[in-house]
């Protein structure tokens, strides 16, 4: 019997990517300097990280934090980026480009996406920019992407998880809708019954003291705590998730 409900975790190392798997996670959305958004991967730390993995692992295809919309130069380095992937055996890459006016970049997403197959494809929150979230759900569509990322145009998918229920009616079916940002395990269930989503993304996150015995607090930006993905909040999440169906 086929998984209804399904549980991501935004993983920005091989160590958190590792507690998604042994907390009960589905699938892992793989990225580094979360603090900024989430941007690609290190090859090595793809490499890693499928060796090591068994659920599914996405990894995000992201040259840089700010905005989505991309140089001749960035758009290569996509590629590049989206090639490796799939040379890795990865089963997903996650990727979002704009145009200037707001819309969905059909033309250069359609190239990605070739280039990407036969890994799944998911539309990230990029899309939580754009000018209208009806008319790009309904591109991202057509372009075949297999899944939307989104927080419903608002900072956190609680705010937003009206329109989200919106976007889950409108693809109806067509395209899984899977809420993302702010989402825990004291949420994770009215988040489910507000949306009618059946797949949540989350980071998890805790921080980690560092174990450096010396510091140099002259110098800012560099050293301190580490961010993890946090086990424990992963497995009462997946518990939650699991009892939903």
């Amino acid at each position: 019997m086929e998984k209804k409900y399904l549980l991501e975790i935004c993983a920005n190392s091989l160590t958190s990517a590792l507690m998604a798997q042994d907390g009960g996670a589905d699938r892992v959305e793989l990225c580094q300097n979360l603090e900024a958004g989430g941007t690609t991967p290190s090859l090595g730390q793809i490499w890693l990280t499928r060796e090591a993995l068994t659920i599914g692992l996405h990894v995000l295809i992201r040259p840089r934090a700010g905005d989505f919309l991309y140089s001749p130069l960035e758009f290569r380095e996509m590629q590049g980026d989206i090639l490796f992937c799939k040379e890795a055996k990865c089963d997903g890459v996650v990727i979002g480009l704009l145009l200037k006016d707001g819309r969905v970049d059909t033309a250069r997403m359609a190239e990605l996406i070739e280039l990407a197959r036969p890994m799944h494809v998911t539309f990230h929150r990029a899309f939580d920019r754009c000018r209208d979230p009806f008319e790009a759900l309904e591109a991202i569509i057509d372009l075949g992407c297999n899944r939307l990322l989104t927080s419903g145009m608002k900072n956190t998918a609680p705010e937003g998880a009206a329109t989200i229920a919106q976007l889950v009616g409108q693809a109806a079916g067509r395209i899984e809708v899977m809420p993302g940002s702010g989402i825990n395990d004291h949420n994770i269930k009215e988040i489910a019954a507000a949306t009618g989503a059946t797949s949540f993304h989350t980071s998890a996150k805790t921080q980690w003291p560092s174990d450096m015995e010396y510091a140099n607090d002259d110098v800012g930006g560099m050293g301190g705590a580490v961010w993890v993905s946090d086990i424990e909040k992963i497995r009462r999440m997946a518990d939650i998730v699991k009892n939903l169906q």
